[in-house]
């Protein structure tokens, strides 16, 4: 074994940021309240008209999770990725790694993205993340020597750019849109279809199947069935994501909030080291702009009756929607965090989130098991509300079992594995008492 691997560890328990952890546990159990849509319901993660119920309880759980949530949770999540990969290089490079820090470093993204393969294809959850933060903490790496106002410029101009890419698809929506109304007046005068109407005639029948009782029904059988059919028949949407995500998604919306997250935590603003004034300004500059428009994104697409316009056009605001939100966000729990109060909280939140990787995994192993032909098969029998039921379910045995797990362990046993892979050394994994 060579020196390099016997000198250079992982970071240890006593050196960890508090605010960092807390924060992390809160998104990691935030993120589940938009997640479980995917996981239980078909096609209803967005639109609640598809599946689950979209009127009462049902309707109130959407606008509730979607003015709050949705999209917050996942920036945040991105956040905490880039600035705990750059903590990652920022300590093996001053304890002297040299080339061996980058070695450690893409050998730990590769393994996140054999983890995230896996995750996906095989935990069936085609909503899993690992995958692209392995991708995008590969570019994260280039940046990280960059000033915190450089970081968030580029971070803006990635923002920019994919605002821009939303705009230009909802123009060919609204191409789409008028096509489709033109084939049905050529149905109705009975004149032939030209070759581009043809598709698409059989585009929007394709969606609108997708949307049908019957649609639904045809995937939620689909679900229930036995564990192997269940990851053939995901296996086409899982690739489907891992192709086109990275380039169509992930470089506006996950990249630029590592980078982002990096230039907050160079400003010191991620580590609870701001005045009380500091931190109330930004949670409600926050919540001022962000849910604002958040609001009136939600407004406009009940409105328009949950068409496909309104929701590819609330695209275009998506991002001045959710960052502030996620700011917002920010500022009230690094508030929470310096307040005196609730110290037990803070410390199952603060092991929820040591233990990151090992309960986010966890999410989609329950949820296998409750949904899908592997367990229960109860996909697409829970109202939009009632799957709360099970996120608060989930909650509640992560607040109470992760510090039980961190009194007898160092790390969650997919932390220990991860560090092992990346280090090519075996740490110690149960505590000494």
């Amino acid at each position: 074994m060579t020196t390099t691997k016997q000198s250079f560890s992982s970071l240890k328990s006593s050196d960890r940021i508090q605010s960092l952890d807390i924060m992390r546990g809160v998104v990691l159990l935030g993120i589940l309240i938009m997640n479980i849509n995917g996981m239980g319901l078909a096609g209803a993660y967005g639109d609640p008209t598809v599946s689950g119920g979209a009127t009462g309880w049902n309707l109130t759980t959407w606008i509730t999770s979607n003015f709050s949530f949705e999209g917050t949770m996942r920036a945040l999540f991105s956040l905490l990725f880039g600035v705990g990969m750059f903590i990652f290089m920022d300590r093996l490079e001053k304890k002297g790694a040299g080339i061996d820090a980058a070695n450690i470093y893409f050998r730990r993204l590769m393994w996140l993205l054999v983890f995230g393969l896996i995750h996906g294809y095989l935990l069936l959850w085609t909503g899993e993340i690992l995958y692209q933060y392995a991708l995008m903490g590969c570019l994260v790496f280039s940046f990280r020597y960059l000033p915190p106002m450089k970081l968030a410029l580029i971070a803006l101009l990635l923002f920019s750019i994919g605002a821009l890419w939303n705009y230009a698809d909802y123009k060919k929506d609204v191409k789409f849109v008028e096509q489709v109304a033109l084939v049905e007046n050529y149905k109705s005068e009975g004149k032939a279809l030209t070759r581009e109407l043809q598709e698409v005639a059989v585009k929007w029948e394709k969606r609108e199947w997708k949307r049908s009782p019957e649609g639904i029904e045809e995937y939620n059988t689909n679900m229930r069935k036995g564990y192997l059919d269940v990851v053939k028949f995901l296996a086409p949407e899982n690739q489907h994501y891992d192709e086109n995500w990275p380039y169509r998604y992930d470089l506006w919306d996950v990249l630029s909030m590592m980078l982002l997250g990096i230039a907050l935590f160079k400003w010191n603003i991620l580590s609870g080291e701001k005045s009380y004034k500091f931190y109330g300004i930004m949670a409600a500059l926050g919540y001022l702009i962000g849910l604002s428009i958040n609001y009136y994104e939600i407004y406009s697409i009940m409105e328009a009756n949950f068409s496909l316009l309104s929701f590819s056009k609330a695209s275009i605001t998506y991002d001045l929607g959710r960052v502030p939100v996620a700011m917002g966000h920010v500022g009230a729990i690094m508030l929470f965090c310096k307040l005196p109060i609730l110290k037990w909280l803070k410390i199952s939140l603060a092991a929820v989130g040591k233990m990151a990787l090992t309960n986010y995994v966890m999410h989609s192993v329950f949820a296998m098991f409750i949904f899908t032909g592997a367990g229960f098969g109860l996909f697409g029998t829970f109202q939009r509300f009632e799957l709360l039921y099970i996120v608060f379910a989930i909650w509640a045995f992560q607040l109470i079992v992760s510090p039980i797990w961190l009194k007898y362990y160092q790390y969650g046993p997919l932390e220990w594995l991860w560090r092992n892979l990346s280090y090519l050394k075996r740490h110690p994994f149960r505590r000494q008492h």
